[in-house]
């Protein structure tokens, strides 16, 4: 757990997210979704099950119990670099918390957790005409390396 101050609050707490978070996450996660003009639709027990795989977390950002935003992530072994690598999927902030620290907290947690995990590198997408979140991990040292390509399934594909 790590703790930062959010302008003259009380101290903002960067805490491992679990399932008893699953609530809080999934309303993240639709806030996130929503902002995209999106739908996302993961429940409590999807939460669970995520948290349950080997290496995948969830860091969450709380000020006096209140939740403020998450990062989901994932260590995993990696063949290229035979060390294992950290891949971030999602950073949400609230809507009424951003510009305040909460999302660079949570990404200075990650890169702290990523390289104490011994991981040869933290890796992240951004959708492209997102300029303000490229920008923003620009500052925090992320660099552009690489385009991400995807396919989309439809259920029973």
């Amino acid at each position: 757990m790590s703790v930062a101050k959010m302008d003259n609050n009380p101290p903002l707490v960067i805490r491992e997210g679990t399932p008893a978070d699953g609530e809080v996450i999934t309303q993240l996660i639709a806030e996130l979704a929503d902002s995209i003009g999106e739908t996302a639709s993961p429940t409590a027990e999807y939460v669970y099950t995520f948290l349950s795989f080997p290496g995948s977390h969830i860091f969450l950002a709380e000020e006096d119990g209140q939740v403020f935003g998450m990062l989901s992530f994932s260590i995993r072994p990696n063949l290229y670099h035979a060390e294992s690598c950290c891949l971030v999927d999602e950073l949400v902030v609230a809507e009424k918390a951003r510009g305040k620290g909460v999302g660079k907290a949570l990404v200075q947690r990650l890169v702290l957790h990523a390289k104490e995990a011994g991981c040869a590198e933290a890796s992240l997408s951004v959708m492209p005409g997102n300029t303000r979140a490229r920008e923003f991990y620009r500052s925090l040292g992320f660099t552009d390396e690489a385009i991400l390509m995807e396919i989309h399934f439809e259920p029973n594909d």
